[in-house]
């Protein structure tokens, strides 16, 4: 949890920087509203999973790694290991849940129905719809309320960067999905 706590606080810390080159010079020392900082955080982690997910076809779209496409005798073991679907709707359950963690709404799909969806239509619709919803979460981010407790020592802001570090392990494990299938992860196109 410090890892990715580590992790999200850098994330968070480039992306204020990256809204200062990109926008309006922003003064060092200068308050920038949490919700601005975070929503360019999760941004720029969508415009990376949401075309990742669309590149892997949909007739392998429930690929998962098997003792049959790595070299025989390395003893590893695949049974349970989440498919490429699985995963894309692991990311959007996670968008649901932190961001309702982060905000107090409620969010408007049946999470639970999400393992439900079958077709990689479905599933990316699903995941642009979280990240719509984790955005309305974000949102909420005040000066005032980012650093307040939702459980224990966990805050608000913590849980926003949570968010975007946790989804950034499962986007690691898909562009390896890809890359077995010998398809080029869309950032690794540039």
């Amino acid at each position: 949890m410090m890892k990715r706590m580590m992790m999200a606080l850098a994330l968070a810390g480039c992306c204020a920087m990256g809204l200062a080159q990109g926008g309006a010079r922003i003064a060092p020392g200068a308050v920038v509203e949490p919700a601005k900082t975070f929503d360019a955080m999760l941004s720029s982690f969508e415009g990376q999973m949401v075309p990742l997910a669309e590149a892997m076809p949909a007739e392998k779209f429930d690929f998962a790694p098997s003792a049959a496409i790595f070299v025989a005798g390395q003893g590893s073991e695949y049974k349970g290991v989440s498919t490429f679907r699985e995963m894309v709707l692991h990311v959007a359950e996670a968008n649901y849940s932190y961001g309702s963690s982060v905000s107090g709404l409620k969010p408007d799909v049946d999470v639970k129905g999400l393992t439900k969806i079958k077709s990689k239509d479905e599933a990316v619709a699903a995941l642009r719809a979280s990240f719509a919803f984790a955005h309305k979460a974000i949102a909420t981010l005040t000066v005032q309320n980012a650093f307040e407790s939702v459980h224990g020592a966990q805050t608000r802001a913590s849980l926003a960067g949570t968010m975007v570090a946790h989804a950034f392990d499962h986007y690691g494990q898909l562009v390896e999905y890809l890359r077995m299938n010998g398809i080029v992860p869309p950032a690794s196109r540039r």
